[in-house]
């Protein structure tokens, strides 16, 4: 039995259909993923799922004893409480269950018969239910949420009245993730987390979460590595495809594309055989023929009526050229020493990046990662000349023409049309090379407004529609250089897969994966993004800030990079056990020679070695300072084996392994020798 099943659901907003007739069962333990173009009916699903919007038809089920929670776009949170505070009220009914079992105790004291029984068999089930609540040790569990999804220790103190949106956004998310509940429905929930915020959630969802999971993303990623079921919402319908785990979105992709095909040779058989009826009766509808033409097409009307094929929607490739660009330098921009800092609200220092070499070359693709809070926007105001730097020098090149997409756009002209705003764009940017009318369509077109929207004002479209148009007009505008500040955030898939169409590397094809045709931007671009998806289509170098003032360069895109993380990560975890075997090795070895030199210690030097004879020739001042010595260096090259960078010089990692393997065989003997003389 399903643990909540919508059948049937439609709904419309005025004359226009959201919903027409869909239905959807939730299975305990499944991964749901839904996708679709922004304002299909997505959200209003989702809410009709959980019970806050009652559709116009259709019904919703619920299984008896199954919790939903929904994690909404603006959540309502008090804002006297605490960030964490607000997070442990996640276990609100486990203080309430703990207080009754206080209560409980308190009689138990003084019952004692039939009363004692009873309170006995009440501790018994308050505690079974207490520990499916969470038991005691919720502390740590709160904790390592609010810590995955991007919080600090300091920030746990302080009211949700003073957080970001985004802030209050992650703090609602980690309530609902502390709450499990049996169905999660999640309404793009990495709308407002940076990728290591992303990486937690993920890894979460895929291995901790044991309820079942309907999440709306654009983030392909995270589809791809938690669902094993996508649903589309189209036209008002739903579509379901099934996908393996690791590879649902790239599956549903397929999928997808090989539907149509089917869906558009159906509706185009159809359509020759309707135009095949009609061009019959137009030929004989007057002649001898007439009767039999009338009777096919009646025949046809009810046809065209009851079974005609809706034309399936198109999502091809993006369909127009980038205008070429000027030429710019070689050298676009270059930093050497670049620092930033400046005074928190604490008083604190904060340090955004520190000496900061940076060399950008013509047609360079560079991806700018890292924390919410980083730097990563205001080194970008940094090198524009934007903002000014604390420390460093910054040259930019020749022939520079730069286009920025902000996550704040300009004041836009709220009546204007979406094609005029286009034209009034590139006329501005490129006025010897205006855009007709035509071409602004197209142009919209490509960027998936049809005709009517076409020429809907800006000031109605949403966030995500003004973005789309603001990023058609950009590319459009003959910019040889393009920084791009979170150009995804408000997009669809559909759309983002658009933009990342124009501006994609070309990948050749190798033995492993099959490559993929580049766009036609061959500009420079700065990109500041979480898409992992969009980075890895577009960059091929990274720049990636920590949050405390480090920065760094690496040559290639976001997967490898992770892949290299993961790499390093293990290596460290694999010497820091080998490191505590070793000492573990070393402490049973210590104490085996400390109780045969306590059962055996008339045993004097005559069976000595020369290295023992040595030892015992050296005073024991010498003695100590040369196990401190060793001791000293042990230490040094342990603490340089947990710094990544060494990992990646393979020559250097090993010659310290090898001198780190030579110190301790040459401690071994130092303190028997020291252990020798203090019990002598």
């Amino acid at each position: 039995m399903p643990l909540l099943a919508i059948a049937n659901v439609a709904h419309a907003f005025g004359t226009r259909q959201i919903l027409d007739g869909v239905s959807l069962s939730i299975e305990a333990g499944e991964r749901i993923g839904v996708v679709g173009r922004n304002g299909t009916g997505k959200s209003t699903m989702l809410r009709v799922m959980c019970g806050l919007m009652t559709p116009d038809t259709g019904s919703i089920s619920t299984a008896k004893t199954c919790k939903i929670g929904f994690l909404e776009q603006d959540p309502a949170l008090d804002p006297e409480e605490t960030l964490r505070g607000t997070a442990e009220t996640a276990f609100a009914k486990l203080h309430a269950l703990h207080l009754e079992l206080d209560g409980v105790f308190a009689e138990m004291a003084h019952a004692a018969g039939d009363a004692l029984d009873r309170l006995l068999k009440k501790q018994a089930r308050l505690e079974s239910a207490a520990e499916s609540a969470g038991g005691y040790a919720i502390d740590h569990k709160i904790d390592a949420v609010l810590h995955g999804l991007g919080f600090t220790d300091s920030q746990f103190a302080l009211t949700t009245g003073v957080l970001s949106g985004g802030q209050r956004a992650r703090l609602a998310l980690a309530k609902l993730l502390l709450e499990k509940p049996d169905v999660l429905l999640l309404d793009e929930p990495t709308n407002h987390l940076d990728l290591d915020g992303r990486l937690w959630l993920e890894g979460f969802l895929r291995d901790d979460f044991g309820g079942a999971v309907v999440m709306i993303s654009h983030d392909r990623y995270l589809l791809d590595n938690v669902v094993t079921r996508i649903v589309e919402v189209e036209q008002g319908r739903l579509i379901d495809y099934p996908a393996p785990k690791g590879q649902a979105y790239q599956t549903f992709r397929r999928l997808r594309a090989e539907r149509r095909i089917l869906q558009m040779r159906a509706w185009e058989t159809q359509q020759s055989k309707f135009k095949a009826e009609e061009r019959f009766i137009d030929r004989y509808r007057a002649g001898q023929r007439s009767k039999q033409a009338k009777g096919r097409e009646s025949k046809l009307n009810r046809a065209k009526e009851q079974t005609t094929l809706e034309r399936p929607v198109e999502f091809g490739s993006i369909n127009f050229s980038l205008p070429n660009s000027p030429r710019s330098g070689e050298v676009v921009a270059k930093a050497r020493g670049l620092t930033k800092r400046y005074v928190a609200h604490d008083g604190s220092e904060k340090i955004l990046f520190d000496k900061l070499d940076l060399t950008i070359t013509r047609g360079d693709r560079v991806g700018i990662i890292g924390p919410n809070g980083a730097g990563k926007s205001t080194l970008v105001q940094c090198l524009l000349g934007e903002m000014a730097v604390t420390e460093g020098d910054i040259n930019l090149g020749a022939a520079l023409i730069v286009g920025f997409f902000r996550q704040t756009s300009d004041e836009l002209d709220p009546e204007i049309p979406v094609y005029r705003y286009l034209q009034n764009i590139i006329q501005k940017e490129t006025p010897d090379r205006p855009l007709s009318e035509q071409a602004a369509r197209d142009l919209a077109g490509a960027f998936l407004f049809s005709g009517s929207e076409q020429t809907a004002p800006m000031g109605r479209l949403s966030g995500g529609e003004r973005g789309r148009a603001r990023l058609a007009a950009l590319l459009a505008s003959s910019k040889n250089v393009l920084i791009l500040d979170e150009p995804t955030n408000h997009l669809d898939i559909e759309s983002a897969e658009r933009v990342e169409g124009a501006l994609a590397l070309e990948i050749p094809t190798t033995s492993e994966r099959p490559g993929r045709a580049g766009g036609d931007f061959d500009g420079t671009m700065l990109l500041i993004s979480h898409d992992r998806a969009f980075i890895d289509a577009c960059c091929n170098q990274l720049i990636i800030l920590d949050g405390h003032g480090g920065a760094e360069l690496f040559a290639g895109n976001y997967s490898a990079w992770h892949k290299q993380q993961l790499h390093n990560t293990r290596q460290r975890t694999e010497l820091e056990t080998a490191s505590r075997e070793q000492a573990e090795f070393e402490r049973s070895q210590r104490q085996k020679f400390s109780r045969k030199s306590t059962s055996k210690s008339n045993a004097k030097t005559s069976g000595k070695t020369d290295s023992v004879y040595k030892l015992s020739r050296m005073d024991t001042d010498q003695l100590e300072k040369r196990i401190e010595g060793v001791e000293a260096r042990i230490r040094t090259i342990d603490q340089s084996l947990s710094d990544a960078d060494v990992w990646k010089d393979h020559a250097k990692c090993e010659k310290l392994g090898t001198e780190r393997t030579s110190l301790v065989l040459e401690l071994e003997p130092l303190e028997f020798e020291w252990i020798r003389r203090a019990e002598d």
